[in-house]
């Protein structure tokens, strides 16, 4: 004999006399609903989550890379895995229903002939300066520059201080001072450097049109910085339509070679150096010595075109508390063909897809079985992750659910991998997020993993000021930012990140396994649970 949730809700309700039902009857129903949850958390497998995978990662999809037919074949099998559990088409599309939230994108390639010029000499895109979307130029244009320091605007140290920088370019070191003073410090340490956007807001809070950075001064060489991003400049970059016309009114953005840098200054690129260690020194900001030209000219082209991609969703109509939604998100995009080597993304993000479609059969059987959640759930794999969060972006913006129903996102990227940190302990996972929104939410998810899984759960990229940044770089970040309590899953980048080894040999399905088992025993105390989870923290942004 079946017992429901729903049976065990009713005995509850008949003891309205005493306010709540006594303790002996919540441990029974707690106790068979755990019971019930490990039941359909055992249908998600290794063996299964490898079926997906080895579809999703095969060269026949090509990468995956957003837009691209291989992108539009891993929609379609993931749509057909939906149909194939009954799960309802929940996006309206004329007089009938899709699982495919389709919208529209700008695609952008860089120009043949991208150039910058200064006192008759030409400096040449990747090899003497590189950019991002952020720039662009229909023609050659003229731009006056004012060389700022480091470009800081802090309450103790401010580069702009007597300076006109209006309807000008800024030029400006990478990073910040490294003081050697302990009675000085910036308003809080690495800021400047970590955050490095920070610097675009300065700027464009006193009236610059863009920031050139010279690059190449620290850790890393420019070259090094400029091999690290040559396949995003190699690329077209994908925008949504209003974020480009955002972007339009930005600035430019452009990264140049110290070598470029001192020629711009009319110094050497030993005085420049020189310069960098007096303000360290000094623990100030301090005029350049030297009488240099102002102008250059920009011609930095871009070509447009509009195409199309789409999320996948899946939805689970809840009981009595239907109207509440829980999603599930994972890109299943990723970056396509680079130099005739295919980019399968097995860990990055097929893992996460595989994990999310696996989830989704647990729940549609547990449904068929008489065990339908109390909220409603939305699975939904998302695209273009690897162009910007573009998916979940355009899903947060236009929710085919409303966002304040919608009660919390758990989001998977990349889950079946051992990092260089745990290589001797494949049984972890790093969680992001649990708490920066929903103290409920992050008691849940340690009380979940303490009660099922027993993983260990690193919070390592959990802390504010981790340089990496995690915690704003996917899916979910969309959600955060209107307010809705995450929980990100992730096991750490290895040397297969974002290269051509990424492929299914190299998955541990054991521990994949075991995370998303996880990521189902929440999902599933969320979706039933008598109170809806308190998001009593505000949103943290970039």
């Amino acid at each position: 004999m079946k017992f429901s949730i729903f049976y065990f809700s009713f005995i509850i309700s008949i003891f309205p006399v005493y306010g709540q039902a006594p303790q002996s009857v919540i441990r029974e129903v707690e106790k068979i609903n755990n019971k019930t949850s490990i039941q359909y958390s055992e249908l998600i497998s290794a063996t299964e989550l490898k079926k997906h995978l080895t579809i999703l990662a095969s060269d026949s999809l090509e990468g995956r890379e957003t837009t691209k037919p291989g992108q539009k074949k891993a929609a379609e099998y993931i749509r057909k895995h939906f149909i194939n559990l009954g799960l309802k088409p929940p996006v309206a599309v004329n007089d009938t229903f899709s699982y495919y939230q389709t919208f529209e994108l700008i695609e952008s390639s860089w120009g043949k002939d991208i150039y910058i010029t200064h006192n008759n000499k030409k400096y040449n895109f990747i090899d003497d300066f590189f950019c991002f979307s952020g720039a662009r130029t229909q023609k050659p244009v003229k731009q006056e520059f004012v060389f700022c320091g480091y470009g800081i605007d802090d309450e103790n140290f401010s580069d702009f201080t007597q300076k006109d920088v209006k309807g000008k370019l800024i030029l400006i070191l990478e990073g910040e001072p490294k003081f050697t003073k302990s009675s000085y410090s910036l308003k809080k340490k690495n800021y400047w450097t970590l955050n490095w956007r920070s610097k675009l807001i300065a700027a464009k809070n006193k009236g610059a049109t863009g920031i050139i950075h010279i690059t190449g001064l620290g850790d890393y060489s420019f070259i090094e910085r400029s091999e690290m991003s040559k396949h995003y400049f190699e690329q077209s970059a994908l925008h949504l339509p209003e974020e480009l016309q955002e972007e339009e009114k930005d600035f430019s953005s452009i990264f140049i070679s110290p070598e470029m840098g001192a020629d711009l200054l009319g110094l050497s690129v030993s005085d420049l150096k020189k310069y960098v260690s007096k303000v360290n020194k000094k623990c100030k900001p301090l005029p350049i010595k030297s009488s240099y030209n102002p102008e250059l000219t920009l011609n930095i082209e871009r070509n447009f075109q509009k195409v199309s991609t789409e999320n996948v969703l899946g939805f689970l109509e809840g009981t009595d508390k239907k109207d509440e939604l829980i999603v599930l998100t994972a890109h299943y995009d990723h970056i396509g063909i680079i130099d005739g080597d295919i980019y399968n993304g097995a860990d990055d993000d097929g893992s996460g897809t595989a994990a999310v479609l696996q989830i989704a059969a647990a729940f549609a059987n547990a449904s068929k079985d008489g065990f339908r959640p109390r909220r409603s759930i939305l699975f939904m794999p998302v695209t273009g992750e690897e162009k910007g969060l573009l998916g979940s972006k355009y899903y947060s913006e236009n929710p085919v659910f409303p966002i304040s129903n919608t009660i919390a996102n758990l989001n998977t990227d990349m889950i079946g991998r051992i990092d260089s940190v745990h290589r001797n302990n494949p049984n972890y996972i790093y969680l992001i997020g649990s708490d920066k929104l929903s103290t409920e939410l992050h008691a849940i998810s340690e009380d979940m993993n303490n009660t099922f899984t027993h993983l260990l759960i690193d919070y390592t990229f959990n802390d504010p000021d981790d340089p990496n940044r995690f915690y704003y770089r996917s899916d979910h970040y969309n959600f955060a930012q209107k307010g809705i309590p995450i929980i990100f899953y992730f096991n750490g980048v290895h040397e297969d990140y974002h290269q051509p080894g990424d492929e299914v040999q190299k998955i541990n399905f054991d521990k994949m396994e075991k995370i998303t088992r996880l990521i189902f025993h929440t999902a599933w105390e969320l979706a039933n649970r008598e109170k809806r989870i308190v998001a009593d923290k505000l949103p943290k942004t970039k």
